[in-house]
């Protein structure tokens, strides 16, 4: 039996090929004796074995075009198939076109000083001209014939400057506070959170006019982040509850025990698990500096010299008694109309966003997508 298991062994050694040629075992084994210890050298000398393999060099060019495609076209494409998307930002970008037609009006920066679209609101128009009565003046006029549509243009610059240093102003701090504090946790924690508690005790509203009092600021930036000042310890606190969710998660948990840093974890791990949640208090912290500003200006909390401010506007309606006349009540209707249209597009872009981060609304659209596809190859093979 031990000369057959010998002579079957030098038969394997041996062997043969398809092609019916036989070759030498002892070359055999010289040879993947040679190329074995020429992997291991190449392995031991620490990367060498990829030292002939052709590299493909990924240009400055093509890793922006792939960080743009990922990052910006790719989630616009998949938010712009929603309508509200579609109707929520057109609407901010009408905004943003009524902003940018008066900051260039009232710009003196290079050549821009000679373009003036629309002038500022005068009072050379007739006296409380109702609106579409007379198309130089489409929206009418107020009390001593000022332009209602130039006046609401020309408000919407400073009202856009607030919205976005307040929200963003807003947002980011709470984001971060609550994001550290519940995924960190000890001492990180309990001092993050005490501090978001103690803002959370201070009232908002009176807090807001003692320091525009004091401050007696004109920036409308810095009138957007007094506005949420204390704000953000509340969207803290409910970020950070979500976070103690999340970092118990089996994926968080397998990227700590990979090794993976704590800002690589909240970045891809954490953040877009919240990325819906921020998103929508971002939208809501824009419709409070909204609010709030309009509501400080028709108090005359704020001061202000002209008639361009939606809350001025409102204020000067309220005072020719806009609501019980109905020949000026235009002079409230007019800006309330542009408060609401401004908070309404804010509202519909944050709801059409929210398939961006969702995973159950990507689910429903991969697997609608994969169903499309299934019935398109269902469809061609039974043709087939």
């Amino acid at each position: 039996m031990t000369v057959n298991r010998t002579d079957e062994s030098a038969d394997d050694r041996t062997g043969s090929g398809d092609d019916g040629s036989r070759f030498d075992g002892s070359a055999l084994y010289g040879t993947e004796t040679s190329e074995s210890d020429a992997t291991d050298e190449y392995r031991a000398d620490g990367g060498q074995m990829f030292a002939e393999s052709e590299f493909t060099e990924v240009t400055t060019s093509q890793r922006l075009s792939e960080v743009f495609t990922q990052s910006i076209y790719e989630p616009f494409v998949v938010a712009w198939e929603d309508w509200r998307t579609k109707v929520g930002l057109t609407i901010i970008s009408l905004y943003l076109v009524i902003g940018t037609i008066a900051w260039v009006s009232t710009s003196e920066f290079l050549v821009l000083d000679r373009i003036t679209i629309i002038e500022p609101a005068r009072g050379d128009g007739p006296i409380r001209l109702a609106p579409f009565q007379d198309w130089s003046y489409p929206l009418g006029t107020d009390m001593i014939g000022r332009d209602l549509l130039a006046a609401m243009i020309h408000a919407t610059p400073r009202m856009l400057q607030m919205i976005l240093a307040g929200a963003v102003f807003a947002t980011a701090l709470a984001t971060v506070v609550g994001t550290l504090a519940g995924y960190k946790g000890g001492l990180t924690e309990r001092s993050l959170m005490t501090i978001s508690d103690v803002l959370m005790t201070i009232p908002g509203l009176p807090l807001v006019i003692v320091l525009i009092v004091l401050i007696d600021p004109s920036s409308p930036y810095l009138i957007g982040i007094i506005i949420v000042v204390n704000a953000w310890a509340g969207l803290a606190r409910t970020i950070h509850s979500q976070v103690l969710t999340i970092r118990e998660h089996s994926y968080v948990e397998a990227s700590r025990t990979m090794g993976v840093g704590t800002p690589t974890i909240i970045r891809k791990d954490v953040l877009p698990n919240l990325m819906p949640y921020i998103l929508i208090n971002f939208t809501s912290m824009a419709r409070r500096v909204i609010y709030d500003s309009v509501a400080l200006y028709f108090l005359g909390v704020i001061s202000v010299q002209t008639i361009e401010n939606w809350g001025v506007m409102m204020n000067i309606g309220y005072e020719n008694n806009a609501l019980v006349i109905p020949e000026v009540s235009h002079l409230l209707f007019v800006p309330m109309i542009f408060v609401v249209g401004l908070s309404f597009g804010l509202i519909l872009f944050s709801q059409g966003t929210d398939r961006l981060f969702n995973p159950r609304v990507r689910a429903r659209g991969s697997n609608s997508k994969k169903t499309d596809d299934d019935e398109e190859i269902t469809t061609g093979g039974g043709a087939l």
